[in-house]
């Protein structure tokens, strides 16, 4: 019994070390949220379809900088029109460690982060209000690796486009769900090796 609660302590332990192995510097994240749904703060709730491709490269442990692109169709639940969602831009990322202050890790092979972006935007509702201008968004979200190298994603988060057009703020809560492949570097594949070995 003691030699099965060690080894399954050794194979967490492992599954730690590789989530850990990922985001250190050097290494590539590239994903997608796929899916939104929308809490609308001047508009009212509603469902949105959204793909949003983004890169970003890890400038130091647990830091990762890049852009993104935002293309999405949603629909407010009080029968207006369709609406169409742009952006592009830069974004961030800060990765938590396990025992940072305040922080437990939830499990033992995924990480919380925060994220915030910024860039070029905007929404067009189909014969209504529109809004073109500043892109921007911030929230915490939580990676869950279920292997090595890719990592399901939730991420709530507070978007709002600023600037010209009929409505001069839109702004929304949003729920992202999606997924992060991480491709290590060749320092990145050596420590995952050590933790294998």
């Amino acid at each position: 019994m003691k030699k099965l609660i060690f080894t399954g302590l050794l194979a967490v332990a492992g599954l730690t070390s590789n989530a850990n192995a990922q985001i250190q510097e050097g290494n590539w994240l590239v994903g997608s949220s796929l899916l939104s749904s929308n809490f609308g703060l001047n508009t009212g709730g509603g469902y949105n379809i959204q793909l949003t491709p983004k890169a970003a490269y890890f400038v130091a442990d647990n830091v990762a900088v890049g852009g993104y692109v935002n293309l999405g169709i949603s629909k407010v639940t009080n029968g207006s029109p369709t609406a169409f969602d742009y952006g592009v831009g830069g974004l961030g990322r800060y990765y938590l460690s396990p025992g940072e202050k305040g922080v437990d890790n939830l499990l033992n092979h995924g990480r919380w982060f925060f994220e915030g972006n910024v860039g070029i935007g905007g929404r067009n509702v189909e014969n209504s209000n529109s809004t073109t201008g500043l892109d921007f968004g911030v929230g915490p979200g939580y990676s869950y690796f279920i292997t090595p190298n890719i990592g399901l994603e939730g991420l709530v988060k507070y978007q709002g486009q600023a600037g010209f057009g009929n409505e001069g703020l839109n702004s929304a809560i949003t729920f992202n769900v999606g997924f992060s492949i991480f491709l290590p570097t060749s320092k990145g594949r050596e420590v995952i090796n050590d933790v294998k070995n």
